[in-house]
């Protein structure tokens, strides 16, 4: 991938984690998303499902500010930690494999192990998607019922690691 697309796309992430627009991500704006996804979902942060999806920000969190340690975390960090973080599976699998598959498995509502079109758009939705973006989604995954959880995570994954397919991103 290009250095100059991976930039735009880890700018994008900071853009929606980044919720109250002061130009530094800090832990209550990854813990509000992981909320929204929450609340989207109907899920208690006390559930299982739920502690799972807390954990998983949380540890998010403790790896990007513990490059920083300041609290805060600017552009420039977030995209030097995150790459750090993708630039091997080993820590992708430490860092995020375990938010990504909180929140795949928070999207399979009905437990069937199939995320849905309908489901994805609740998740797109939390992270401030336009409504057609989970379709857009779903083509470039082609799959036409719903994707796997284990697709939805490695979907994540290449999205960050992978070029990108012709027409735009995931």
């Amino acid at each position: 991938m290009s250095t100059e697309l991976l930039k735009s796309r880890l700018d994008h992430a900071f853009g929606q984690l980044d919720a109250d627009g002061n130009g530094r991500v800090e832990r209550d704006d990854l813990l509000g998303l992981g909320a929204l996804i929450l609340v989207g979902f109907g899920e208690s942060p006390t559930s299982a499902a739920g502690s799972k999806l807390v954990d998983g920000f949380e540890s998010v969190w403790r790896a990007l500010s513990g490059e920083v340690g300041d609290g805060a975390i600017s552009p420039e960090e977030f995209r030097t930690g995150m790459s750090s973080v993708l630039s091997e599976d080993a820590r992708f699998d430490a860092v995020l494999r375990p938010a990504a598959e909180a929140v795949a498995e928070m999207c399979d509502t009905d437990g069937d192990g199939v995320v849905e079109a309908a489901e994805l758009r609740l998740l797109l939705s939390a992270f401030g998607a336009p409504c057609g973006e989970a379709e857009t989604a779903f083509e470039r995954l082609e799959h036409e019922r719903g994707v796997s959880v284990g697709e939805l995570v490695e979907a994540t994954r290449a999205y960050y690691t992978l070029p990108s397919r012709p027409g735009g991103s995931l």
